[in-house]
C-alpha cells in the first residue's frame, strides 16, 4: 500500500495568485513558510525555515484568494507532486509543490481600518451574536454562554467496574 499525504501549518509568503486555466478552472498559487526550533548539542538555539509551494484548485481555490493573505495562518491536508516543464532556455526544470485538498484557516489578526483590507473579522459564533453600537463596537451584548457544572462528590451514584461495558 502507498500513501502521498502532508499536512502543512505555517504562514503564507505572500497574498496567493489566482488565476484561471482556458477551460476556465480556477487555480491559487501561493507560499507557506514554516518554522522549526531546536537546540544543538552545545545548547544554543537554532532556527530552520522551509518554505512550501502549494496549488488549489477550483472552488477551493477562490476561496483561499478571497480569506488569506500575507502572514495569514493556515492549515494545508494535501499531496506532494512533482512536475516538469521546459523553460525559455529549452532546459528541463522541475517543481515539487503541494496539492491542496483541504484547507483550514487559522484565526484572522485585527488589522486597523487603514490597512487596505475592507473584509470583516472572522466570525466564529455562526452569526448568532448580536453586534452593539457605539463604544466597545464588535462586542457582544450576549452573555456568556454558562460552563456546566460537573459533581463528583462521591454520591450514590458512583460508577462502578462491573457496570463498565468494556
Amino acid at each position: 500500500m502507498n500513501l502521498n499525504k502532508v499536512f502543512i501549518l505555517g504562514r503564507l509568503t505572500d497574498d496567493p495568485q489566482l488565476r484561471t486555466t482556458p477551460g476556465g478552472q480556477s487555480v491559487a498559487a501561493f507560499s507557506i513558510a514554516t518554522n522549526r526550533v531546536w537546540t544543538d548539542k552545545s545548547g544554543s538555539k537554532q532556527e530552520d525555515t522551509q518554505y512550501h509551494n502549494i496549488v488549489a484548485w477550483g472552488r477551493q481555490a477562490e476561496v483561499i484568494s478571497q480569506f488569506l493573505n500575507k502572514g495569514s495562518l493556515v492549515l494545508i491536508e494535501g499531496r506532494i507532486q512533482t512536475r516538469g516543464w521546459q523553460d525559455k532556455e529549452g532546459r528541463n526544470r522541475k517543481t515539487t509543490e503541494i496539492i491542496a485538498e483541504r484547507v483550514q484557516f487559522g484565526p484572522r489578526s485585527a488589522q486597523p481600518s487603514g490597512s487596505g483590507n475592507s473584509r470583516s473579522p472572522q466570525r466564529i459564533d455562526g452569526g448568532q451574536a448580536n453586534k452593539s453600537s457605539g463604544p466597545g463596537d464588535g462586542e457582544s451584548d450576549e452573555k456568556p454562554e454558562d460552563i456546566p457544572v460537573i459533581n463528583i462528590d462521591g454520591g450514590d451514584d458512583d460508577i462502578k467496574a462491573e457496570d463498565l461495558p468494556f
